[in-house]
């Protein structure tokens, strides 16, 4: 009895907070996760790589190799996550918010302890574990345990659809400042000046930066926790339903089908994108001020585009968007590799082109997917927010692993090493490689999208109505 009164007292101090009216608080603490989320993620991306190939002295093509095989075990470790917090009881916070402040702290410690240069003189071997121990500590294991919840929080908070998109809108918009901190500030500071000019990575100003960025990441997700609200009442799935059974449903929902595709493609664009990025900036222009002069525009576009993109998704459909972005993103990544330029600001400007294009997609995705979430409760009448979220999560990190293999195996075709990094050939692939293969995948993103992915504007209006009308009956 004590346990169900102790219950009772839970859920009407959700329901009496629940009742706060949405607003600007909501907003900034929804941004401020995944501006945590990406003070780890955006350093082991843009990072990760260069600081195994050019400190630790691994090849690019073994590195790529193993950050894409550690993925595998997020097929496991995402989709029990979303199985935990989709059978997770309240609290007064709501169902996912607690699990934000959990893994807070773990998620800190494990992204720090992937940078370690102290063991650059250590057998290949233990380099190798290392890598991939850390990798799979952080990603596959602390990492899903903040960002599954954190994703799936957004349904939670609003139940009205141009609320859901304000919130993908902030979500970007902290995701596009921890860039600006990353991709913007750090090569300013982890790069430093060899005995020839060449730009080159120090190992230890790159551990201290990621240690930085940790503690801070802390602090970012304790302001999501306090600020975020959740408002709707998540009912727990069917105990019948196992995972196989969830996955069948799933993956026969057309809409859910073209989200994961869409996103799988988007993610091997941008990530071989910003990996690229790293070799081509310093290595083919020379000029780490590059790579950060790049990463500001690249959020200065981002968060020019988050201002108006959320009116133009209401006007002419999220889809719509998106698909118009990619061509965009396609032409722009297609005249950089035929011109050839030798000019950074020629290249910068081709690259923000793309980037905007890009960004449609990147500001609305978050959105489209609780759209989906919609769609099967309409088709299937299941409503499975965290196992949704969690496998559309892993379809992600299978884009991300992808982008990390093809990187590293492009970077080898090339001919890439500590040895020849600097070689004409080599960084003159370097350019070829970080045009053409984004330029090919935007069309194939736009392809997804317009043929594969259903949920036009009139799709989602229809699902929309068709859920109030079920809770008004």
């Amino acid at each position: 009895m004590s346990k169900n009164k102790n219950d009772a007292a839970v859920m009407a101090q959700f329901e009496e907070n629940a009742k706060r009216p949405f607003g600007l608080r909501d907003k900034i603490g929804y941004a401020a996760g995944d501006f945590a989320n990406d003070l780890t993620f955006v350093i082991a991306a843009l990072f990760m790589m260069k600081f195994y190939t050019d400190i630790m002295g691994v090849s690019a093509a073994l590195v790529g190799t193993l950050m894409m095989a550690a993925k595998v075990v997020d097929a496991f470790t995402d989709v029990a996550m979303g199985q935990v917090v989709d059978r997770s009881g309240y609290t007064a916070k709501g169902k996912f918010a607690p699990w934000v402040r959990r893994f807070a702290g773990p998620v800190a410690v494990a992204s720090f302890l992937i940078f370690a240069p102290y063991f650059a003189d250590k057998p290949m071997g233990f380099k190798v574990f290392w890598m991939f121990f850390t990798y799979i500590l952080w990603g596959s294991v602390c990492y899903t345990g903040v960002n599954i919840p954190y994703g799936s929080m957004a349904s939670a908070m609003s139940d009205k659809p141009e609320e859901r998109a304000m919130l993908s809108n902030w979500r970007t918009i902290g995701a596009t400042v921890a860039q600006i901190v990353i991709v913007v500030i750090l090569p300013m500071v982890v790069y430093t000046t060899d005995a020839e000019g060449h730009q080159v990575l120090s190992g230890s100003k790159t551990m201290l930066a990621s240690g930085v960025c940790s503690i801070l990441a802390v602090l970012v997700y304790l302001i999501c926790y306090h600020l975020s609200t959740e408002r709707v009442k998540m009912e727990a799935p069917e105990e019948k339903k196992n995972v196989f059974e969830l996955f069948g449903v799933l993956f026969t929902n057309r809409a859910f089908v073209g989200i994961v595709v869409s996103a799988l493609v988007f993610l091997l664009v941008q990530m071989t994108l910003s990996g690229m990025n790293n070799y081509i900036y310093p290595n083919y222009f020379n000029s780490a001020k590059a790579l950060s002069m790049s990463g500001l525009l690249g959020c200065g576009v981002v968060l020019v585009m988050s201002t108006f993109v959320t009116k133009l998704a209401a006007k002419f459909g999220k889809k719509e968007l998106a698909v118009v972005g990619a061509f965009i993103g396609a032409g722009s990544m297609f005249i950089a590799y035929f011109v050839h330029t030798t000019s950074v600001a020629v290249f910068i400007a081709l690259y923000m082109l793309a980037y905007a294009g890009m960004s449609f997609f990147n500001i609305m995705c978050w959105a489209m997917i609780i759209d989906v979430i919609d769609d099967i409760e309409v088709k299937k009448n299941i409503r499975s927010d965290g196992t949704v979220y969690s496998v559309y999560s892993f379809a992600r990190k299978l884009g991300q692993a992808a982008a990390n293999g093809l990187t590293g195996l492009l970077l080898s075709i090339v001919g890439y090493s500590s040895a020849t990094a600097f070689d004409p050939d080599v960084v003159n692939g370097i350019y070829d490689v970080t045009t053409l293969f984004p330029a090919i995948g935007f069309l194939v993103l736009a392809a997804s999208l317009a043929f594969l992915y259903p949920l036009s504007k009139k799709a989602v209006q229809a699902n929309v109505d068709a859920i109030a009308e079920k809770k008004a009956q």
